[in-house]
């Protein structure tokens, strides 16, 4: 690996780091932010409701901005807005406003969904570049900064810190990352010198979802990302609320969470390159599984706690995997990294909202039982990451 490929593999390790501390910096805190607030349960899946159009406005709009003017600038404006909307949303707690905490997740979740596409491009085209596994430690360095961020976060929330100074001083620790991280990726990873008539925007986005593997592929992705996701909305207020622990005992949870899933990334390589996606894939959803469903029924926080381990490892190599599978195609293998990103950011948009709703009635722990569902479906259709692997005999372009 020469220099330059060293410089940008780090530089793309060390954004992730610091939006994964970001993301766990407001997840961490959500319980202080609904105290704040004085809201609901159900009130507060609306004010997550701003996180996920954000990450879906952005993920929809990645895609052709890659192509366009490549994943470096995608990369700097996702870093832009994460920024943006650590400082709207620290102003918005600090005064009480839940409008405020809505607009500043909009525009983080915008941020993160333009960024998460456009270094899943990068890091696949490293992955091609130095023939070895490279997405599982990427988002691995993303679920270090969840580390991070969660230690952070439940000593701040011991200390009774201001969530609004908190964040504050997370979004000037993103834009140094940001500023350093950006200059050492190249342009024009993704780019197209022209699209081809009828296949350019939106339209080339999605016509490649006639690949059945690819759908295929996006259902996986879409139950593995709902897993992770369900974990990072909602799993501090599990806690709190379906054990009745206290706040920082719900960090703590997150903490453990955060922690499994990020071991099981780092250490995801090694087992990819023996086993296999398939197997991987397929053991990982019910990893997962096993540990949500002994959340749901666990009699005692601590068991309930410790099964979260279970759950991270799990859901910890799930994402990176189906991304890593959608760009292993000789055929438009950038678009084909955006439409399963976007089809994972689906969880996003549809899970907080949903399970915050189902909550009000049954519970947050019986509401994880759509989750498990979503996780045994995955486990069925994991085959689908076997065929990807010098697929041009048997894959077609795309046209319109």
């Amino acid at each position: 690996m020469d220099a330059a490929t060293r410089r940008r593999r780090a530089a793309l390790f060390l954004f992730m780091l610091a939006a994964g501390t970001g993301m766990a910096s407001w997840v961490a805190r959500t319980p202080a932010v609904r105290d704040g607030l004085d809201v609901s349960t159900g009130a507060m899946g609306m004010v997550l409701f701003g996180l996920s159009t954000g990450s879906m406005a952005g993920v929809t709009a990645s895609g052709p901005l890659v192509r366009r003017y490549g994943a470096r600038a995608a990369i700097a404006c996702g870093a832009a807005l994460i920024v943006a909307g650590l400082m709207v949303v620290a102003a918005g707690t600090g005064l009480a406003l839940a409008g405020g905490v809505f607009c500043g997740l909009a525009l983080f979740g915008g941020g993160m969904g333009l960024a998460e596409v456009a270094f899943n491009i990068e890091g696949a085209d490293v992955e091609r570049v130095i023939g070895r596994p490279v997405l599982p430690v990427l988002h691995g360095c993303f679920s270090m900064g969840t580390v991070i961020g969660a230690l952070l976060g439940m000593a701040l929330t011991a200390a009774a810190f201001p969530v609004g100074w908190h964040l504050a001083a997370v979004a000037v620790l993103v834009a140094t990352a940001a500023i350093v991280a950006v200059r050492a990726i190249p342009h024009g990873t993704g780019k197209e010198a022209a699209p081809a008539a009828g296949q350019g925007g939106h339209r080339g986005q999605f016509a490649v979802w006639r690949d059945r593997r690819l759908a295929l592929i996006g259902v996986i992705v879409l139950a593995m990302a709902f897993a992770e996701g369900a974990a990072n909305d909602w799993l501090p207020l599990l806690m709190v609320d379906g054990y009745e622990v206290s706040a920082t005992a719900g960090s703590l949870t997150f903490l453990i969470f955060a922690s499994s899933m990020t071991f099981g990334r780092f250490t995801g390589g090694p087992l990819l390159e023996r086993f296999g996606p398939v197997k991987v894939v397929r053991i990982s959803a019910v990893l997962a599984a096993l540990g949500l469903a002994v959340v749901i029924v666990a009699p005692s926080p601590v068991m309930a706690g410790t099964a979260t381990v279970l759950w991270g490892l799990g859901a910890s190599l799930g994402f990176p995997v189906t991304v890593s599978a959608a760009g292993d195609h000789p055929h438009d293998a950038a678009a084909r990294v955006a439409a399963v990103s976007t089809a994972g950011y689906v969880a996003f948009l549809v899970g907080p909202p949903a399970l915050g709703f189902l909550a009000d009635h049954v519970g947050l722990r019986l509401t994880m039982t759509v989750v498990l569902a979503l996780l045994i479906v995955a486990s069925t259709l994991a085959g689908a990451l076997g065929t990807g692997r010098n697929a041009e005999a048997e894959a077609e372009p795309v046209t319109s």
